[in-house]
């Protein structure tokens, strides 16, 4: 069986550079609301709501085997899985070993996996971590719907409480697939925005004083953008094919494939904003090469204009500083030589910067 990793792994293969800010986990904190001590992964990594709002927290076995034979439709979500967790996938709900193995193996792209009462579904959101994605796997059908995922999903503490507290009523597992898949597209908006207002900042902190330290953040702000562009694609497609079905999901019908499809076009949405991001960070790299660039333009000519003003003095001092008799006793040995030597150096040098100054280079 394929081993458990992390999307992070894979996602970038240009390595962070060294120093770079780590200040996305902050931002995305700020945007997006994390769970509280109480919320529903906060004792157990079981979390049940069914059709009539009744919560579990921690479900057993029995829980599950209850409202299977009821017929009652809930939700099962599965934070941080452990091997007992997955053994209820296959024993419990009996779901076919290769859908169990995708279930237990991260890093995959997004899809939908029909097979004879269910399907497998991978789909991403954004999440308060290193990261900053969450992999959520679902087995839907018309009875159920099974969440499983490692990383923290505050888009899920909305919907659950939303659940749990009889707001609203647990549906056909189409349109609860379509509620879940809704809330991590949309958890990716805050974040964006977040990220778009960061580069803002750095491009106007780039025009007052252009600083290494921005180049490495604007390269992991590009960093994260290709991960994210890597998710946004492959699910902005399998919606698509939800949408025309060419990919089968229990319980689907034109309704259910109306919202499909408002979130299809929020995906088409993402993919714009994150081409633009994409588009502003590589203009901020070109201000920041351009303005180190004249910073040392800056430098070099004034290092040019003072060589320029001693090259004079140097030769006059240079040529009546030879020790030969002559030039000491009758040509420079008096009070006057020394005036007249003094102010032809110091005209030499008004005269320079005369000239700089109606050429425009000072």
């Amino acid at each position: 069986m394929r081993a458990p990793r992390r999307i992070g792994a894979p996602a970038c293969d240009t390595p962070v550079p060294p120093g770079a800010p780590s200040y996305f986990l902050e931002m995305e904190r700020q945007v997006l609301e994390p769970e509280a001590p109480g919320g529903p992964h906060a004792m157990a990594t079981r979390y049940l709501v069914d059709a009539h709002g009744e919560a579990v927290k921690g479900a057993s076995e029995d829980d599950l085997r209850d409202r299977l034979r009821a017929g009652t439709f809930f939700w099962l979500d599965l934070h941080r899985p452990e091997p007992s967790d997955l053994a209820l996938l296959r024993d419990v709900f009996q779901f076919h070993p290769l859908a169990v193995e995708d279930a237990e193996s991260f890093g995959q792209r997004p899809k939908v996996d029909p097979y004879d009462d269910f399907s497998f579904v991978v789909a991403y959101g954004s999440a308060p971590d290193e990261d900053g994605v969450v992999e959520v796997h679902c087995f839907v059908s018309e009875r159920f719907l099974v969440s499983v995922h490692h990383d923290i999903c505050p888009p899920f503490a909305s919907l659950q409480k939303r659940y749990a507290g009889r707001h609203q009523r647990l549906t056909g597992g189409a349109m609860l697939l379509q509620q879940v898949v809704d809330s991590l597209v949309d958890s990716f908006f805050p974040a964006l925005e977040t990220l778009d207002d960061r580069i803002d900042t750095v491009q106007q902190e780039i025009f007052d004083r252009p600083r290494e330290q921005q180049l490495q953040e604007i390269f992991t702000m590009k960093q994260r953008l290709i991960m994210l562009r890597r998710v946004i694609g492959p699910q902005r497609d399998m919606v698509t094919q939800v949408v025309t079905g060419s990919a089968e999901v229990p319980g689907m019908d034109d309704e259910s494939r109306r919202y499909f499809r408002d979130i299809e076009d929020h995906l088409l949405r993402l993919s714009d904003m994150v081409n633009s991001y994409r588009d502003l960070l590589s203009g901020a790299i070109d201000v920041y090469l351009s303005s180190v660039a004249n910073r040392r333009d800056q430098v070099v000519k004034q290092l040019t204009v003072l060589a320029t003003i001693f090259l004079p003095i140097t030769f006059l001092t240079g040529f009546f500083g030879q020790n030969f008799g002559y030039m000491v006793t009758d040509l420079i040995g008096s009070r006057e030589a020394f005036v007249v030597g003094t102010l032809i150096q110091v005209a030499t040098v008004a005269a320079i910067l005369g000239f700089f100054k109606a050429r425009g280079w000072i």
